[in-house]
């Protein structure tokens, strides 16, 4: 049987141009093959980054969409991964993993600039809803961290384009704003050459970095002194 997977997976088409539609054997596939180097069934978004699997708008278009092909399949015994345990466990881990990245980043900045001057979740508008994870005082005006894990280049840029509309309108020319994700498999490269491709750039002062520049760019700035007098 993982002999006929293996001679069943099929590599997605990113030349463009027209070729054969995906059988629902290939996708069958696939999937195991997913599941057999990761330990889960992918997500819709992971389906799209997967090279032995067409586009979750594929599947939507031929199958139904990816819960409908989970249960033609019988793959597992969740098909819907929005709901039930798997989403729930899901939640559990980001939330595990935001709390360690988040404590990491904090005690990084604590050591840089000294504790006093790291304000943990901060509010940058008077709604007391609307907050960035960090804001450091230094001997400059100061900058804003906004710490996030995307789980590959195309959820990335999602997360940023969600952080644009949660910081829209408001004014930051006065101080940098960094968004820092935080995968490390994710290259310093990568996020680069996904900023300049972008389509909706920027706004100054606003800046994309992975750990080893975020560091770099804190090493730069200089840490405030408290003097007793």
């Amino acid at each position: 049987m993982d002999i006929l997977c293996r001679m069943l997976l099929r590599k997605q088409n990113k030349t463009g141009g027209r070729h054969a539609s995906w059988t629902l054997e290939e996708i069958d596939a696939g999937l195991k093959e997913y599941f057999k180097e990761h330990g889960n069934y992918p997500t819709a978004h992971e389906v799209d980054d997967y090279e032995y699997l067409p586009s979750a708008r594929s599947i939507e278009r031929s199958f139904g969409g990816l819960v409908n092909v989970r249960k033609k399949l019988k793959l597992g015994t969740e098909s819907d991964f929005r709901t039930g345990a798997h989403s729930t466990k899901r939640a559990h881990t980001i939330n595990q993993r935001a709390h360690k990245m988040e404590q990491k980043v904090y005690e990084f900045l604590v050591k840089r600039f000294g504790i006093e001057f790291v304000h943990r979740e901060y509010f940058f508008t008077d709604d007391h809803r609307t907050r960035a994870d960090f804001f450091v005082y230094d001997s400059g005006k100061g900058f804003c961290v906004d710490v996030f894990y995307p789980n590959s280049r195309r959820n990335m840029l999602g997360c940023i384009n969600l952080k644009l509309s949660k910081y829209a309108g408001i004014e930051h020319a006065a101080y940098p704003v960094i968004y820092l994700q935080m995968n490390e498999d994710i290259s310093e490269e990568t996020i680069a050459r996904t900023m300049a491709n972008k389509k909706r750039p920027l706004p100054k002062g606003q800046r994309v970095m992975g750990w080893q520049t975020f560091q770099e760019f804190c090493n730069s700035r200089g840490a405030l002194k408290v003097t007793i007098r």
